[in-house]
């Protein structure tokens, strides 16, 4: 086993892309929003590679490669001819067992454990997973790649960037979010799947919520529960990793799929996979709290607000006006 660690070795960024949107009615990852018409993901990407990132893997269905390479990839290359662009598939019948019997009429991959699964064929080095439709800020892609330029690449010591719960809220409606326990050493202990998180008016306090459907068709949030702090720091989906996780994945999905799956719309959560990881001595967590602004596009409604954040990076000069120029 080698103990030399990273720092010859560039990491690589995999980026999340496979979803299927369903809240947000249309292909998010790849709608303009930038004032150039950048998507959301070319501002991660273009962090990543100022942060020393050398390979940009995009996870993605296979009827999405052509949009891929004409709103994103070649713009990169273009740029960036020294950094790496590669694809993963991700598919329902991806990495399953031959005698598993596929769900009828399931045609929704299996959640985000699976997705990072698709990529191990493509993916060597240390990497950082993010979600393509969230935009994390320069900081967090640094500290991740601080982190993994310190591990080897056999390690099992990851890292996440948890954010503040109310910094990751939504005015149009209530989002997932993994609340974070960690211990004396900063080390992330558990992550608890939160649904429907909301921040109510009577209190101004952000609960765990019941959604009901009213008379006129649309929702009504009864919280339920004790109220959550603001600044809990929660996941979202931004890991420093190793390739060593692949073998545990496949085994956590393999058992997932003998419990759940036959279930209508299960999916296998890499937060929860991780958890699982560190439940079992297998793997430790490092967490790095910050108090920076995420912001992302669960809603439709949420894009235009993402369009003034960025012209406002932008005209602060965060950002240059076209990424890519």
């Amino acid at each position: 086993m080698s103990h030399l660690t990273n720092r010859t070795v560039k990491p690589a960024l995999l980026v999340l892309a496979a979803g299927m949107a369903s809240r947000y009615g249309s292909a998010k990852q790849v709608e303009p929003l930038g004032p150039s018409n950048e998507v959301l993901l070319d501002y991660a990407v273009y962090d990543a590679i100022r942060a020393g990132f050398g390979k940009v893997v995009f996870i993605i269905r296979h009827d999405s490669k052509a949009v891929f390479e004409e709103r994103v990839s070649r713009k990169i290359r273009a740029r960036h001819p020294e950094v790496a662009i590669e694809y993963a598939f991700q598919a329902p019948r991806s990495f399953l067992p031959e005698k598993f019997v596929m769900p009828a009429g399931r045609t929704k991959p299996w959640g985000t454990a699976h997705a990072v699964l698709c990529a191990s064929g493509v993916v060597r080095e240390p990497f950082c997973v993010i979600n393509a439709d969230d935009f994390y800020g320069r900081a967090s892609y640094q500290t991740i790649a601080g982190h993994l330029a310190g591990v080897r690449p056999d390690s099992l010591e990851f890292a996440m960037v948890g954010y503040q719960l109310e910094k990751t809220l939504s005015p149009n409606g209530s989002v997932t979010r993994g609340i974070c326990k960690f211990d004396a050493g900063g080390f992330l202990s558990e992550i608890d799947e939160v649904k429907k998180l909301v921040r109510y008016g009577d209190d101004g306090k952000i609960y765990d919520s019941t959604e009901v459907k009213s008379p006129d068709g649309g929702s009504v949030y009864v919280k339920k529960g004790v109220a959550f702090g603001d600044t809990l720091p929660v996941s979202m989906n931004i890991w420093g990793l190793t390739p060593a996780i692949f073998p545990h994945l496949r085994r956590i999905f393999r058992e997932f799929l003998g419990k759940s799956g036959q279930m209508a719309g299960s999916e296998c959560y890499l937060p929860e996979s991780i958890g699982r990881l560190i439940s079992e001595k297998h793997a430790t967590c490092k967490l790095f709290q910050t108090d920076g602004d995420w912001f992302g596009v669960t809603y439709k409604a949420d894009a235009p607000v993402t369009r003034e954040r960025l012209a406002s990076l932008v005209k602060s000069g965060v950002y240059p006006m076209n990424l890519w120029a």
